[in-house]
């Protein structure tokens, strides 16, 4: 399994994210892999919001092994929905012995495909018994090798899908023929074919430039790379600025006082931090005297509470009373000023009003509040962002590269996109190269040239630049984008790694508001939805380019990590599992062909195959991905939108078994994953340069 990896400040190292006005901190997450017993499982684990990956194992035992991000809270949460962490990998049990009546099996599909690491078998079947089938298989190959290896039971949302090995397995040479057995007597066999054996990619000319990436980028220096790109070939380039500006790498101001929960209260700015909240201070303080009012004066940027006593002299305002207070800058005493002993709710007196700059103050967590506060030292507000000053807090603006000879409308449109998601660092970069490559090489290179013109090329390196920015530089696992709907006892500061929109659940199509599964309503979620379709600048930028371009025909949404190659449908309705109506017989066989072709340009880099098992409908192949961007495409804009999925499992000869690579792996892994991807994502524009329209 994926070893715990604790996701912490990113590049460059950030101070410590617990400030004197952060007591608590926001909690530790960890990418670790989880164990659930079934599909039913799964979808119970989906439905409650955790932060899943796309690396999705289904086991022979039946259960389903996924990577997820996951606070020691979120676990024992998820824990008591199933899921627990994954055991290292052990034998798998050997097949039971069935009475029941023969069953008929049908081979799906049997393909093997060589690696860098060697020869791998991959096979498919169903059995008319459905998923309590228990299948094998054997195969022989070159030379008189043979095999054998358990089938998995697929399992989605109640539907039997089939069997298919866990992982493809390791074979000594070149499989050519396997024979399929069941417990309960049924046998099929197949003859075993190469994979993925699409059309070759176009030999590259002599003098072929490529390796143009050299480190992780984090959204300025990716803009100032396409600027450069536009700058150096203006005759072959447009730069495109969206209209749609983000929330802005900001946040506002707060600062947590007292005990949590029930002698504790939030302050926050109504300013961003970077806009004045991060100058203001709060302090409580102890009158020293018997019977005095709960006061707050303001003082400049410092709001000082002076706390309600009683006849002796301690302390007795409540944090209710005093988040009261706050928002009132006064409270009028109801009954004077309390006697000895009896300082009432109302004990306060007249001062300067806290409103006048800007702040507005909670109990913790929607708590009551009826602890009594302690005298508090001043506490400065922050908006806890660790980025250096010259990273703009201002709302960004997302921009776009196009890239083409004839840049008119006329020529065949491919839209490659990345970072919907903001921990996934490889993606800008695969975007990055190809543009690199096709503008570099057009001048030498007679394929290169022929891309250029008989295509138009629309390169967007990170939709999310907000969401990106804060995973370089506060909280690497952050996956949304920064603007916070949360309501007030969801928004004190250690909540603060929780709070933003997943930009890939925000679209208007098989949408979570439309009752398809996949996507959350709870605004902590891994998978927040957002308040309403289209909710967010992000998606909306995306979306202008397929309706302002309407020779955009193709499009490519550039993810980490799990080795993925998907189509539509993207989304089921839990209840029957009704997806988004599944493409023609002629459309799904272009998806697959065009899709065997790129993967072989994928391959030809470094010898990395993305899995047949993992190539195909996103509900096919991984699960329910509600509201995401490709249905949108296709089934509003007639767009073939696929799915890339960098970042395949590696083989570990020692250990015999694959291994995730995980959204930041070290570089020498991520600039491999970017030179491949982006020879599968040229190999797209071939694609589109060869349509016609039928």
């Amino acid at each position: 399994m994926i070893a715990l990896t604790t996701f912490a400040a990113a590049n460059p190292p950030a101070t410590s994210v617990a400030a004197p006005s952060d007591p608590e901190g926001p909690e530790p997450a960890s990418l670790v892999t989880l164990s659930v017993p079934d599909r039913t499982a799964m979808e119970r684990l989906a439905a409650s919001g955790a932060d899943l990956t796309e690396r999705l194992r289904p086991q022979p035992d039946g259960s389903v092994q996924v990577d997820a991000v996951v606070t020691p809270s979120q676990l024992a949460a998820y824990q008591a929905l199933g899921a627990s962490l994954a055991p290292e990998a052990s034998p798998p049990p050997a097949a039971a012995k069935s009475t029941a009546a023969k069953d008929q099996l049908v081979v799906e599909r049997a393909v093997w495909f060589r690696s860098r690491e060697g020869y791998f078998l991959s096979v498919e079947a169903s059995s008319s018994a459905g998923q309590a089938a228990t299948l094998s298989v054997t195969w022989t190959g070159q030379g008189g090798a043979t095999g054998r290896a358990p089938m998995t039971p697929y399992v989605d949302a109640g539907a039997y899908l089939g069997h298919q090995f866990s992982t493809p397995v390791p074979a000594t040479s070149r499989p050519q023929w396997v024979t399929v057995t069941s417990a309960a007597g049924g046998t099929a066999e197949a003859r075993v074919r190469a994979w993925p054996d699409g059309e070759r990619p176009d030999r590259a000319g002599p003098g072929y430039q490529k390796d143009f990436v050299t480190q992780y980028m984090p959204p300025a220096q990716l803009n100032e790379r396409i600027r450069a790109l536009h700058r150096r070939f203006p005759k072959l380039t447009e730069l495109l600025t969206l209209p749609y500006p983000t929330n802005g790498y900001r946040r506002h101001a707060q600062a947590l006082i007292g005990t949590p929960p029930a002698a504790a209260v939030v302050v926050t700015s109504d300013a961003y931090g970077s806009e004045g909240g991060n100058d203001l201070a709060v302090e409580l303080a102890d009158p020293g005297a018997p019977g005095r009012p709960l006061q707050v004066t303001v003082n400049g940027k410092l709001i000082t509470v002076s706390l309600a006593t009683d006849g002796s002299g301690a302390p007795v305002s409540t944090a209710a009373q005093v988040a009261a207070a706050i928002n009132a800058g006064a409270i009028n005493a109801s009954a004077g000023n309390a006697s000895a002993g009896n300082a009432s709710a109302g004990n306060a007196s007249a001062g300067t009003s806290a409103a006048g700059i800007g702040v507005k103050a909670t109990t913790y967590r929607g708590d009551p509040g009826a602890g009594v506060m302690a005298p508090a030292p001043l506490t400065q507000l922050s908006d806890f962002l660790h980025a250096p000053a010259d990273v703009s807090r201002a709302p960004a603006r997302v921009l776009a590269l196009r890239i083409g000879a004839h840049r008119d409308g006329t020529r065949t449109g491919v839209l490659a996109y990345a970072q919907e998601h903001a921990r996934e660092w490889v993606a800008p970069l695969v975007v990055v190269e190809a543009a690199e490559r096709l503008l570099r090489n057009q001048a030498y290179d007679k394929a290169t040239r022929r891309l250029l013109e008989r295509a138009d090329i629309f390169v967007v390196p990170t939709v999310n630049p907000d969401g990106a920015n804060y995973s370089f530089y506060d909280f690497n696992a952050q996956r949304k984008n920064m603007t916070n709907h949360c309501p007030p006892q969801q928004s004190d500061p250690a909540q603060r790694n929780t709070w933003g929109v997943d930009v890939n659940r925000n679209y208007a199509t098989g949408s979570l508001s439309d009752g398809y599964f996949g996507a959350s309503a709870n605004c902590q979620s891994g998978t927040y939805a957002g308040p309403a379709e289209h909710s967010e600048p992000e998606s909306r930028n995306v979306m202008w380019l397929a309706q302002r371009y309407r020779n955009i025909r193709f499009a490519m949404n550039v993810h980490s990590y799990g080795g993925y190659f998907m189509w539509p449908p993207g989304a089921y309705k839990l209840d029957g599992r009704v997806t988004l109506p599944r493409p023609t017989a002629q459309q799904e066989a272009y998806f697959l062909r065009s899709a065997r072709t790129i993967e072989e340009a994928i391959a030809a880099e470094r010898g990395t195959v993305t899995w047949p098992q993992q190539t195909g409908p996103v509900t096919d192949v991984l699960y329910s991905a509600a509201g995401n961007s490709a249905d949108e495409l296709w089934y509003e804009h007639g767009v073939y939108g696929w799915d890339f999925e960098v970042g395949a499992d590696l083989w570990n000869p020692a250990t015999q078994a694959w291994e995730g690579v995980g959204f930041q792996p070290p570089f020498a892994e991520g600039h491999a994953e970017a030179m491949e991807f982006a020879s599968g994502l040229i190999s797209l524009v071939g694609v589109a340069a060869d349509y016609r329209e039928p």
